[in-house]
């Protein structure tokens, strides 16, 4: 799964979302993308591309870099990768629930949909401090449910990841505060199940 542009190497951009700021409200303001999307995502790749000015990191893509590096590269590298695929899995005109082989393995995996979401809400919820929950392919395609703290990304256990949530506080505080939960249930609004199977499918 390739974030950036195939290739793509330092300097990194920022890539331009495919909505317009205020377009995921009421689930998702348009403050917090400024800040979220604006400042932080910024913030993960101006310090990715300083700190990799010189080394090898320099000539690798996105994804070599979250496989191959270490301290603060990876937690820049992983941080920036995430949040662009967190973004990137947004519609405001999304569609709402999965549907062909995907749909197939969730019911195959974790016995239905419904059943999915309980346990994949409850890794969110439950993950101490700050991190993502994910949802990613095994290599004989077997869904996996993992929670990452901090930067984790499942490409670094082998995984293909397919949708994530961030839990980090700065991705919901302004709109929900403490709680949590709240913005789990959200996200649920915004998910683009096309991008997902898309992803699951090896489509581009």
């Amino acid at each position: 799964m390739t974030i950036l542009s195939a290739g793509a190497k330092a300097p990194f951009e920022k890539p331009r979302l495919k909505y317009a700021p205020n377009a995921l409200e009421p689930a998702i303001s348009a403050e917090t993308i400024e800040f979220h999307y604006g400042k932080h995502l910024q913030a993960y790749i101006n310090n990715l591309n300083n700190l990799v000015e010189g080394t090898k990191f320099a000539e690798m893509s996105l994804d070599e870099i979250v496989l191959q590096a270490e301290g603060g590269i990876l937690n820049n590298g992983a941080q920036s990768w995430n949040h662009i695929f967190y973004f990137d899995s947004f519609s405001p005109k999304a569609k709402t629930a999965p549907g062909g082989k995907l749909l197939e393995a969730i019911n195959r995996d974790f016995g239905s949909l419904e059943a999915f979401k309980e346990q994949f809400n409850k890794a969110a919820a439950t993950l101490f401090g700050s991190g993502w929950a994910w949802l990613s392919a095994d290599k004989n395609g077997k869904l996996v449910i993992s929670a990452e703290s901090n930067a984790g990304n499942p490409l670094r256990a082998g995984l293909k990841p397919l949708l994530t949530i961030d839990v980090w506080e700065h991705a919901y505080y302004i709109d929900y505060r403490n709680r949590r939960p709240d913005a789990i249930a959200a996200f649920w609004k915004l998910l683009d199940w096309s991008v997902v199977e898309a992803r699951f499918d090896n489509k581009p």
